[in-house]
């Protein structure tokens, strides 16, 4: 059915259940703020998106809620579901920050069935993501897939070899030695790139770690199941058992952090990190960090590189068990089981699924879910950064997506509980004692916690 057409439909359907609707509109709520939509130019892209949509018909209003930040955003809608007052729609929201909030969102299957929307457009890998005890939580919108984002200028100042633009090549060293691009070829790699006042990089006696202006990488704004999940994917709840098992795959993983922070000194730790230097936590986009590893989302806020450097993809490095694997971050736009206008709401959600796309999507950092869109985000990304990018890496990495009980944000109870438990862990490994950590007893106490906090 054409895009026209569904929305047509859906308004005469919203037409028969209400006589009054055409002389008043439905409202219908937009709250932005659990995920992504909350900086400068997000917000205009989604005023816009709210104004052509009031525009093209004149039975529904739109009205978008847009949280001051994540934190705020999360005590706010808490609020409004506690008093009865949920919004019809939420999103862009991640997997994550919809565990958060298990109970609250509507089962879609049923305006799915009555509306006929055509769901063979989306991967069904994507589709599943969404789906639990048959229903159907969501609708594919926005995936994000990890890439290696590195800096052309100082890999060129290096005379490095650029990260690989394809899953099958093998990285060139610096000593002209062939080698598979893994964690450990992107540690040596990593260590060539840092360098500290003196012109010393980090593989050799000279290095002063105190005094470091260029590090090698860093996995920009990940949280540490990302990070632990780029190195190598698992599953670690069981929901039959209800318990939770940190893998040793994810030990060897901390191991290997603590060793590239507090020894070999080619991620910066917390200090460096919030520096000037690192432009205040948004380090990659200061260029002074030469890798990035980081979902496709992070190229929302590298606008500051425009006139400073280039940055380009390459893929990401291949995990312990020397496959490729992409972990891959997916928002979409999800509806609250008490919308007191449910119809009406599913008519909005269709439209920020599909017209809405090319809009979003870009300020968003998002590449579309829907093939038909794609082209046009890689196309986008271009005129925002008007060099020439890899721009086959987000296509030929989602053929690498990690399984959804190996994502990085699989559900288990008490969600946000467990997340800051985890987060408080890795405040520890890059805080000022991280280097002194015995990382083992650290995981063993964590698993510990996390398994009597899913018990609660």
């Amino acid at each position: 059915m054409k895009k026209f057409s569904l929305l047509a439909v859906f308004v005469l359907m919203l037409m028969s259940i209400t006589p009054a609707f055409a002389q008043d509109r439905t409202v219908v709520t937009w709250f932005v703020g659990l995920g992504t939509g909350t900086n400068e130019q997000q917000i205009a892209a989604q005023n816009a998106v709210v104004e052509a949509f009031n525009e093209s018909q004149e039975e529904i209003e739109l009205v978008i809620n847009i949280g001051a930040n994540f934190e705020t955003s999360r005590d706010t809608f808490s609020t409004l579901v506690a008093a009865g007052n949920a919004p019809d729609i939420v999103g862009p929201v991640g997997v994550g920050g919809s565990n958060a909030y298990i109970d609250v969102w509507a089962d879609l299957t049923p305006l799915v069935e009555a509306s006929g929307y055509d769901l063979s457009a989306f991967d069904p890998a994507l589709v599943d993501l969404y789906r639990s005890d048959d229903a159907l939580y969501g609708i594919p919108f926005a995936v994000f897939p990890s890439v290696t984002y590195y800096n052309r200028n100082l890999f060129d100042e290096a005379g490095a070899n650029y990260p690989p633009a394809s899953f099958d090549e093998m990285y060139i060293m610096p000593d002209g030695s062939e080698v598979e691009w893994n964690y450990e070829t992107i540690r040596e790699l990593a260590m060539y790139m840092t360098v500290d006042a003196d012109g010393n990089d980090a593989t050799m006696d000279e290095f002063d770690p105190n005094n470091v202006v260029q590090f090698g990488m860093n996995f920009q704004w990940a949280q540490p199941r990302l990070i632990w999940t780029d190195i190598q994917p698992e599953d670690f709840y069981d929901e039959d058992a209800n318990s939770i098992t940190i893998p040793e795959s994810w030990r060897t993983a901390n191991e290997w952090l603590q060793a590239a922070v507090w020894t070999d000194s080619f991620i910066p730790n917390t200090t460096y990190d919030s520096s000037e230097l690192l432009n205040s936590g948004n380090a990659f986009s200061s260029g002074n960090v030469a890798m990035a590893i980081a979902p496709l989302w992070y190229t929302c806020c590298l606008d500051s590189a425009v006139g400073n450097f280039e940055f380009d993809f390459g893929v990401v490095p291949k995990s312990l068990d020397g496959e490729y694997h992409v972990a891959t971050d997916a928002d979409t736009f999800r509806m609250t089981k008490d919308s007191k206008n449910p119809e009406a709401a599913f008519v909005v959600l269709s439209y920020l699924l599909d017209e809405a796309v090319p809009e979003l999507t870009p300020f968003y950092g998002a590449f579309p879910a829907r093939p038909e869109y794609q082209q046009g985000f890689l196309d986008g990304l271009l005129e925002r950064y008007p060099w020439d990018l890899q721009l086959n890496i987000p296509t030929d990495s989602l053929a690498y997506n990690n399984p959804g009980n190996q994502h990085h944000e699989s559900y288990f109870p008490n969600w946000q509980e467990g997340q800051d438990a985890i987060g408080a862990y890795n405040t520890r490994l890059f805080g000022e004692t991280g280097a002194d950590l015995d990382i083992q007893a650290e995981l063993d106490a964590l698993e510990a916690e996390l398994n009597e906090i899913i018990q609660n």
